[in-house]
């Protein structure tokens, strides 16, 4: 596949396909084309250059991970995998202008619905105050409760989740068909058992389950401290809203859900996914469990700085005192 400009190489492809496929007239195709029969064979004939043929590589592995991964990889991400899956080099600008070349583009996240405003039982104080960056696991944990419809019913599934803000790895997670003290307890008992030594600020939204004297006595027990975010301030629990539209973009593309069990075993899918065979650009192309599993096994964990974003920063310069 050449990406620069050839007037006549598609007319040339099409003699060529129907000539091996169909055992079509190469004379009679030409003529119909208004091409000469020497123009074909020379272009036929031509001695293809290394970096044509890298581009024909390129495109193919293109293909295959934007087939194999349900559209969900940008040139970015696509570019980051390629390289890290087959120990290459290539440049993002190179994999985007194939992209275009081929009309691959990653499937677009719908709008958010506006935050609506709630009343807690009992509020406390944002102690993480934005501050996302975690320099080792078990530091900083934050937790949230998203919805999915079940396709063809009015029938919801909550997933409740905890995310380690060092690796964002969910330390667990709870699919259940009722958003309750329950959903939100049993997340966080099966995080406790996972680990069981681990006291991090604990934070999340104002949802009624976590500002309960139920959950924050259980908060106490374990001997953590809770940060909440405040009100109409999304964006205090950025991470864990990333998490819910990272995963309504990308479980759809890759998963058929036509109903209920389809619909669960799609999320158990994607966490592990997410989880085990997802590289992220921050941690150097490496998976979250990946990440983990080298701060376990050593002294000192390696940082992963969070690289700006300027629609944040736009955020808090409108928003932020």
């Amino acid at each position: 596949m050449r990406l620069g400009k050839q007037r006549k190489e598609s007319k040339f492809m099409t003699v060529k396909y129907f000539y091996e496929e169909k055992h079509w007239s190469i004379n009679w195709m030409c003529k119909q084309l208004k091409i000469t029969r020497a123009a074909y064979y020379k272009w036929l004939h031509r001695e293809i250059p290394q970096y044509e043929k890298e581009n024909q590589e390129i495109a193919e592995l293109i293909r295959e991970y934007d087939e194999r991964f349900g559209h969900i990889l940008g040139y970015r991400r696509m570019t980051d995998w390629i390289n890290h899956f087959n120990h290459t080099n290539y440049s993002r600008k190179r994999v985007h202008r194939i992209m275009n070349k081929l009309g691959i583009h990653s499937v677009i996240r719908k709008k958010k619905s506006k935050y609506k405003k709630s009343t807690p039982e009992a509020p406390a104080e944002n102690k993480l105050k934005r501050d996302f960056f975690a320099s080792a696991p078990n530091e900083k944990w934050a937790t949230d409760v998203t919805e999915f419809k079940v396709p063809g019913t009015n029938q919801k599934l909550f997933l409740s989740a905890i995310l380690d803000l060092y690796d964002r790895v969910p330390v667990s997670y709870v699919i259940s068909g009722r958003n309750n003290n329950k959903l939100v307890f049993d997340t966080y008992d099966r995080a406790i058992e996972a680990n069981p030594e681990a006291k991090p600020l604990f934070h999340s939204d104002r949802g009624f389950q976590y500002t309960s004297k139920a959950f924050r006595a259980k908060l106490q027990q374990q001997g953590m401290d809770q940060s909440i975010s405040r009100v109409g301030h999304c964006i205090d629990n950025g991470p864990t809203e990333g998490f819910w539209g990272i995963i309504k973009t990308e479980m759809y593309a890759m998963y058929t859900i036509t109903d209920e069990k389809s619909l669960r075993e799609a999320i158990d899918q994607y966490m592990h996914f997410y989880t085990y065979k997802r590289p992220q650009e921050r941690f150097n192309c490496k998976t979250p469990a990946e990440i983990r599993k080298e701060a376990m096994e050593n002294e000192t964990a390696e940082l992963y700085p969070i690289a700006k974003n300027k629609r944040i920063e736009k955020y808090k310069e409108k928003w932020c005192a």
